[in-house]
């Protein structure tokens, strides 16, 4: 498994990634990720997950975001800020490849904790998360739960 930005060649492929249908509640779109890795390119990591040089899936992290009631630099934030497993290819760890990937990237660049929110539903991402050693903050963000992981130095 592999992790690759985002081409001229594979940008369309990533836009047909789609997650099976009673999930598309939970995710945006692949297109909408890349709008917003448009605007925000200085916090937005986006990248393609492959198995060999089939693609399987999408993940976007954020990097250094400020946080907080008044978004200052006085709470940077970075996470998981988009996840997308194809429908076909789910339950075969690349979720959890992906999560991991993101986890690196962020420890590389020095960061302790990584954050991510997800839809609180039954059938949603929580105990996928859980499993992955993340835990609620208690910290609602439109109207999604906060979880933390601390990541080893």
């Amino acid at each position: 498994m592999r992790l690759a930005e985002i081409t001229p060649d594979n940008y369309e492929a990533a836009l047909a990634l789609s997650v099976h249908p009673d999930q598309q509640d939970l995710v945006a779109p692949v297109v909408k990720s890349l709008a917003e890795a448009y605007v925000y390119p200085n916090y937005a990591w986006p990248r393609l997950v492959y198995d060999d040089d089939r693609l399987v899936g999408f993940v976007m992290a954020f990097l250094d975001i400020p946080w907080g009631p008044d978004n200052t630099t006085s709470d940077l934030r970075s996470g998981l800020w988009r996840l997308t497993i194809a429908a076909t290819e789910q339950g075969r760890g690349y979720g959890t490849y992906a999560v991991e990937a993101v986890c690196a990237e962020i420890r590389d660049r020095g960061t302790r904790q990584i954050y991510v929110t997800y839809e609180p539903r039954p059938g949603g991402p929580g105990p996928f998360y859980t499993k992955l050693g993340f835990h609620p903050t208690g910290e609602v963000s439109d109207g999604q739960t906060v979880a933390v992981r601390t990541l080893p130095a």
